[in-house]
Parts: structure tokens; C-alpha cells; sequence
């Protein structure tokens, strides 16, 4: 097919590439001029110089892919978009945009009568050769147009029409909670084996789990390669960790559900945790378990952290 593809950082550069390995026709803006002709050369795609000229550039009806960050960037990108469609053009958000969001933008959308698929997209930047996980929501119809599309840029059985409009970002937005809890399990055995003074080789016990284990998992694989680039003390690496959105949703999800979700809301505690250079909440603790029992504080100015 040939679409468009709106915002080509990391993640939508590499999948214009995938869609013209494909063999399909993919025209590529990006608001940095730079961007879109350097993509446009790696992925052998036609490049745009504006929406506007990107609408031009597609036959009607026309399908548009926006890989934008989340919240205003998107609603601006696909209202810009929108302003310049037609009655039978399918907009695509590949963003990691909040469920809701989306339901409303559909239903918006839909007066006009342009359609609306929300893809919730996992595969970061292994995606270009591995494919990427698609699982997208929208109408039968405004799904059937960009199909073509989702079969390339997903590795077999990779992709899935899950529902509705919004159904796509929700059940991604439950993915990536799932990830913060797996996440956190991770960092905290691995923390626990670092700390235990028998000298341990973690890298080599990461890719020993992965044989038959069952914790085995692709996260294993890329924690193995972390300690073969970095070392075992990753000690260029600041435990600062920032979260997307995504995690927040779901525990806020999870209490309009009255669903428990108490490893996700904590792996999510622990992301702000991470943040502070010196907890006043652990100097509390600290400070009352000495008053109470006697424990030993540490006093002083807390260490700088490594850069």
C-alpha cells in the first residue's frame, strides 16, 4: 500500500524502512527538515517537506501512520491532519497515547468521516529487525485499509485487531504495566545476587536463566548484553528511571477497575524512588527505627550520585 508516516524519531524512522522492505510506498515528513531527508534516503522513501505536502502526495483515500510523542504533539499532528483529509482517510496513532484519549479522537473523527486506528506499538528499537508487536484498535473497515501494513511491520503472529477504538492503547498501556512489574523483579534479584559477596558472574547467570528456566525471557538477553557492554557494576550508568505514562495509567486504571494491582503500583513506587538523590521518607524510617530500637543511622551528606 502507500501511506504516509508523520514523526520519524527511533521508532517510526525504523518502521518507514520496514514498510519499504516490504514494498511498500511510504511518503515521510518530520517537522526537523534534516530528519525526514536522511530517512527518506536510508528507507528509500519520498520525502515531504509539510503535511501539506504529504497529503498531496497520497491518493485518496489515504492512510497516514503519526509516530509523535503522547498528549498535545499527537492531538496537534492528527487535528493538522485532519483539517487536511477527506471523508475516507484513515489516521494511525502508533504513540503511546492514553486509551481515552483516542475513544474521543475516534469519535471525533468519525463525524468527519475519517477514520481512526489507535496501534499500540511494542518493540522499541529492536522493531526494524525483529518487527514490532501491533495490536490495534478501531473499526473493522478503518482496520482493513492499513492491514497491508500491520503484516509487514509485525513478525508473524505479531499483530491483532483486539477491539474498538481505543482497545489498541488500552491493551498497550496494560502491556507496558506488565513490563514495570518484570522490570522491577529483574533489578531486585539481580540486586540481591550483586549484594551477596560470593562473587557472582551476573552476566553469565543472566544468559544461563534463558536455558530452560523459567524465568527465561527476551529481557534476560538484553540484561546479559547490558552487563557485556557496561560491566558487571554498571557504573556508567545513574539508577535514574523515568516512566512514560503508561504504568501510571494502569494503576489508575486498575483503581476505577477495583482491580489489586499491588506489583505494578509498586514497581511504579519504586521508578520514583529512583529519582531522589536522598529519600526524606527513608530518613524518617531511619531516624524513628533509631529512636525506637536503637538501629544505626548513617549521618552526613548523602554520597553524590556517579554520573
Amino acid at each position: 500500500m502507500r501511506l504516509g508516516m508523520v514523526g520519524l524519531g527511533k521508532m517510526g524512522g525504523n518502521m518507514a524502512q520496514r514498510l519499504t522492505r516490504g514494498g511498500h510506498q511510504v511518503v515521510v515528513y518530520d517537522r526537523d527538515p534534516a530528519v525526514t531527508a536522511q530517512v527518506a534516503q536510508a528507507a528509500g522513501a519520498e520525502p515531504a517537506a509539510s503535511l501539506d505536502e504529504l497529503m498531496q502526495k497520497l491518493q485518496a483515500p489515504r492512510a497516514v501512520w503519526v509516530m509523535v510523542p503522547a498528549g498535545h504533539p499527537t492531538e496537534q499532528v492528527l487535528s493538522d491532519l485532519a483539517d487536511r483529509g477527506a471523508p475516507g482517510d484513515v489516521l494511525i496513532d502508533g504513540g503511546n497515547s492514553n486509551y481515552k484519549d483516542s475513544q474521543r479522537r475516534a469519535a471525533e473523527l468519525e463525524k468527519r468521516g475519517i477514520g481512526f486506528v489507535d496501534a499500540g506499538t511494542s518493540g522499541g528499537i529492536w522493531g526494524l529487525e525483529n518487527g514490532y508487536c501491533l495490536m490495534v484498535g478501531g473499526t473493522p473497515q478503518s482496520v482493513a485499509v492499513c492491514e497491508p501494513a500491520f503484516r509487514t511491520l509485525a513478525p508473524p503472529d505479531g499483530y491483532l485487531h483486539v477491539g474498538a477504538s481505543g482497545a489498541g492503547h488500552f491493551t498497550k498501556m496494560v502491556h507496558n504495566g506488565i513490563e514495570y512489574g518484570l522490570l522491577q523483579a529483574y533489578a531486585e534479584g539481580f540486586e540481591i545476587l550483586e549484594k551477596s559477596g560470593m562473587e557472582l558472574d551476573l552476566q553469565r547467570i543472566a544468559g544461563l536463566w534463558n536455558h530452560g528456566s523459567v524465568v527465561r525471557s527476551w529481557l534476560l538477553e538484553l540484561l546479559e548484553r547490558a552487563y557485556a557492554q557496561e560491566g558487571q557494576a554498571l557504573e556508567n550508568i545513574r539508577g535514574w528511571v523515568a516512566d512514560s505514562g503508561e504504568g501510571r495509567w494502569t494503576v489508575e486504571t486498575a483503581m476505577e477497575l477495583d482491580v489489586p494491582a499491588p506489583v505494578i503500583t509498586l514497581a511504579l513506587q519504586a521508578r520514583f524512588r529512583s529519582r531522589q538523590e536522598e529519600s526524606y521518607g527513608a530518613q524518617v524510617i531511619a531516624a524513628l527505627r533509631n529512636q525506637f530500637g536503637g538501629h544505626a543511622i548513617k549521618t552526613g551528606a548523602p554520597e553524590p550520585p556517579q554520573a
